[in-house]
């Protein structure tokens, strides 16, 4: 081989070296491992699979280059107390419900559900399109976190008591786990409420740390053993017609990822919201038989007292209003939507 043609095969063997080098180092850029934790075990029927699904989801559409770990409550975080460490970047992300968050700001119990509020296609239709996403990403950006909407359930039910309920009377002095800004209402017939982690009611119930619990649908309730204790359950779920569920990522992760793999998280999280609410209305009839054959009974709440808590709601809304301009913001944008949104309501569906 003459000098020259030497030398040239030489430099484009290197060439081809470092094209191969510069190809693996961007393909190593594209693989990308985060933790995520999961406010719900993983077992408990309909909130426990979904971010196991959403992993999974993107692990596929990724070709294994984005994996997503998830792990079970207590092992990066307690159940609802992911919002700092995300925040501060201990771990990538978190799957949840907003209102766990509401000691921070109590505007985030709105974005998560609220008293005699709407059902789940109306909540999604003004998140999606009436204004409540942009105003739920402004709110936790303050804290360097991105928010997706990442999931909705149908009706919960609204406690279960040891005993018949057929004054409000009877509530007065009752130590209760009750969620979101619920807890307000409830507040003012006298009961003592605090906000525990799913995992953490029955043993508070078996103890008597509390006296009553509510927390979400029969088929999820009975995962967690609420039957076998208070057998008493009331319906319907005024304090959560619809509940979003939430995947927070912390900011600096999520800018730092690649268009593909934020549209594959934004894309399975709209997917969740379709399986979650499907899977909420299918399993929740068998649920309560079940319950009735091991002795609960399914009970409706009166008119009058739905509006009693009605009326203690409407005090609670004022003075949420009066005392958090976010919630005002929230108020007003969903007040907006659900003028406009009456006229199909009212035209549209069978009363």
């Amino acid at each position: 081989m003459a000098m020259g043609n030497f030398k040239r095969a030489g430099i484009v063997a290197m060439a081809a070296v470092v094209a191969t080098a510069m190809g693996s180092g961007d393909a190593d850029a594209q693989k990308i491992r985060w933790k995520m934790h999961a406010a719900f075990g993983q077992n408990v029927a309909v909130l426990g699979p979904p971010p196991h699904r959403i992993a999974d989801a993107v692990r596929r559409m990724s070709g294994g280059d984005f994996d997503i770990k998830v792990f079970e409550p207590g092992a990066l975080a307690g159940g609802y107390a992911y919002f700092d460490p995300v925040s501060q970047g201990a771990f990538e992300a978190a799957w949840g419900t907003s209102g766990a968050n509401q000691g921070k700001n109590s505007a985030f119990a709105f974005v998560s559900t609220w008293p005699f509020g709407p059902a789940a296609p109306e909540f999604i239709a003004w998140f999606k399109y009436g204004g409540g996403q942009q105003i739920a990403e402004e709110l936790y950006a303050r804290d360097n976190i991105k928010f997706l909407l990442c999931g909705m359930i149908p009706p919960e039910t609204s406690g279960w008591f040891r005993m018949e309920i057929t004054s409000l009377d009877q509530l007065k002095g009752l130590k209760m786990r009750f969620f979101g800004i619920g807890a307000k209402v409830m507040q003012k017939f006298g009961v003592s409420t605090q906000q525990l982690a799913g995992g953490d009611i029955y043993p508070a119930l078996e103890l008597g740390t509390i006296d009553a619990t509510e927390f979400s649908m029969p088929a999820i309730d009975r995962s967690y053993g609420f039957y076998q204790i208070a057998k008493y359950n009331y319906f319907p779920g005024w304090h959560q017609q619809s509940t979003s569920n939430e995947m927070l990522i912390n900011m600096d992760k999520w800018n730092a990822l690649p268009d593909k793999y934020q549209a594959m998280l934004e894309t399975a999280c709209d997917a969740s919201i379709s399986q979650m609410i499907a899977d909420g209305e299918a399993s929740q009839f068998e649920a309560m038989l079940a319950n009735e054959a091991d002795g609960v009974h399914n009970m409706i709440w009166p008119q009058e007292i739905l509006d009693q808590l009605e009326g203690a709601w409407n005090e609670v809304l004022a003075e949420e209003i009066a005392a958090n301009p976010d919630v005002k913001i929230l108020w007003d944008s969903f007040s907006k939507f659900h003028e406009g949104y009456k006229i199909w309501l009212d035209y549209g569906y069978l009363k």
